[in-house]
């Protein structure tokens, strides 16, 4: 007998493969090595217990965003393998771009953490990166992709925080 393909699993353990490498080279390289070698030697001790609650809660935000990817959306974070599916779950309902904000939130508790300016100016710069992706090649390429689902997604939920726009609508109208 010759070997078994199991096709969508096979295909699925792949994929898992490729999320959890673009999960350790995208956000990894951001919020986690990028930020330890920005760090001045005289910033280098962790001086603040509550940067736990930002980093925690970046990191669960983060974990939780790259599984959409995975599960609602049969893709990954990278560029090289995209959900093929809109993602439209999870976080996905409260924020277009949960992923940025978990990062952003990472790097919060790296600057509460090490009470660095280095660690500020570095988050303040990717909070500018992150949102001009967005606008200028991430919204554009999911309007191509995903025509009248990205239309209708992106006419509801906001782009970065706050209620979704059919309740804040609905909200002020009563």
């Amino acid at each position: 007998p010759g070997r078994r393909d199991d096709g969508p699993s096979q295909i699925m353990n792949g994929l898992l493969i490729q999320a959890l490498l673009a999960f350790v080279a995208l956000p990894g390289l951001i919020a986690f090595l990028i930020p330890v070698i920005l760090l001045a030697p005289d910033e280098g001790s962790f001086a603040d217990l509550r940067a736990f609650i930002p980093l925690g809660a970046g990191i669960a935000l983060l974990l939780w965003c790259v599984t959409e990817f995975y599960r609602a959306g049969r893709g990954t974070l990278a560029p090289w393998a995209p959900p093929k599916q809109l993602v439209v779950t999870g976080l996905y309902r409260y924020s277009r771009n949960p992923m940025y904000i978990a990062v952003l939130l990472v790097l919060l508790g790296w600057f509460v953490g090490f009470r660095s300016a280095t660690l500020a100016a570095y988050g303040v710069v990717m909070m500018v990166v992150f949102h001009l992706r967005v606008v200028l090649h991430e919204e554009p390429f999911l309007a191509r992709t995903h025509g009248d689902q990205w239309s209708e997604y992106s006419a509801r939920v906001p782009r970065w925080l706050g209620l979704p726009k059919r309740l804040d609508v609905a909200r002020r109208a009563g």
